[in-house]
């Protein structure tokens, strides 16, 4: 089979060049074009390009777009009316409802789009994701929440009520620019709370759980930012529907994640962020606590991994019908973060 031809589009945020780093090792892509707007011309990998949808849509097959909100989909019309398949990690395509969308974020501009996008969560979305012209991808903490919730809302184990989710994520959820802005210096022995109440991913989270729940979910979610550069722990807490022990927490989680390449479940143990660093893997441990009957799951993904590129390529690995877990087994990050274009 031919390499595809793949582009970048937002190369030089830590999203995009997350994903050159996993998409040079790739053996089923050839990346064609990356771009950046304040680096055009600076030479790493490739040479960025100033972007032009006239060259995505000539050089490409499926576009990475690592674009602001907003802006990207004012692009990803233009990539979609050409043919080409999108992977979009902003927000523009995440949601299914044009009101929530607007209502968190500003007007929609390709909002005839929503309809044909997909929710990039492989682990529920699969088969769409197979079939797919467009991906939204998900959040970085939505991903970390859904997948320690959505298996016990399914299975009733838990009340859709009184959901609390607590994360914390390092530094380069932030993004590159409010990181080399000033919050590698504001976060050094520092943790904060921020957009406490009006975090955009909490629309996702809802969303999503109520599918799972087959009613509407509104949940309890706070960010924190912590002083390492990645990786992002989510404690959850939930009050069960009946009388529940560990061992049918954990054996409904096993049903679920049953043959997930990316998914581990741990018994009598708790994931910790560094176990996870440079990987797509999200590791879950839970209890039931017969102390005070309440629930608590917590999950650790690494949020430039699972939470944003390399959930991005499984998305594409599946769009494809590659090998889902191609160019994404073995953690290749020695150092916290790594510059594509230094």
């Amino acid at each position: 089979m031919s390499k595809i031809r793949v582009g970048v589009v937002g190369a030089t945020g830590y999203t995009g060049e997350e994903l050159l780093r996993i998409l040079s090792r790739h053996p089923m892509v050839e990346v064609t074009l990356a771009t950046s707007e304040k680096f055009a011309g600076k030479k790493g990998r490739l040479t960025l390009r100033p972007l032009s949808d006239d060259e995505v849509n000539s050089s490409c097959q499926l576009v990475f777009s690592c674009l602001p909100h907003k802006e990207a989909a004012r692009h990803v019309a233009a990539w979609i009316q050409a043919g080409l398949k999108v992977v979009d990690l902003s927000a523009d395509f995440r949601f299914r409802s044009r009101e929530i969308y607007e209502k968190w974020y500003q007007p929609h501009p390709a909002p005839e789009l929503l309809p044909k996008a997909v929710y990039g969560l492989p682990e529920f979305h699969r088969e769409e994701i197979r079939k797919a012209q467009l991906v939204g991808n998900p959040g970085c903490y939505p991903t970390g929440a859904l997948l320690g919730l959505i298996p016990l809302l399914r299975e009733g184990l838990i009340s859709a009520e009184g959901l609390v989710i607590d994360s914390k994520s390092g530094i380069s959820g932030a993004g590159r620019e409010e990181v080399e802005g000033h919050l590698r210096n504001d976060s050094r022995e520092s943790v904060h709370a921020y957009k406490v109440g009006l975090h955009r991913h909490t629309p996702e989270i809802e969303q999503e759980l109520s599918v799972a729940a087959g009613r509407p979910v509104i949940v309890a979610f706070t960010p924190h930012l912590i002083p390492m550069e990645r990786g992002l722990l989510s404690t959850i807490y939930a009050q069960p529907s009946r009388p529940i022990k560990t061992a049918e927490l954990l054996a409904a989680f096993r049903k679920s994640y049953l043959g997930e390449p990316f998914v581990q479940i741990l018994e009598g143990e708790f994931p910790k962020t560094k176990e996870v660093t440079g990987t797509n893997l999200c590791r879950i441990g839970a209890l039931s606590d017969p102390r005070t009957g309440g629930i608590t799951v917590i999950t650790a993904i690494d949020n430039l991994m699972k939470g944003a590129s390399g959930q991005a390529v499984q998305n594409m690995n599946l769009i494809f019908g590659f090998g889902e877990t191609i160019g994404l087994k073995d953690p290749t990050i020695t150092s916290a973060i790594l510059n594509v274009y230094p």
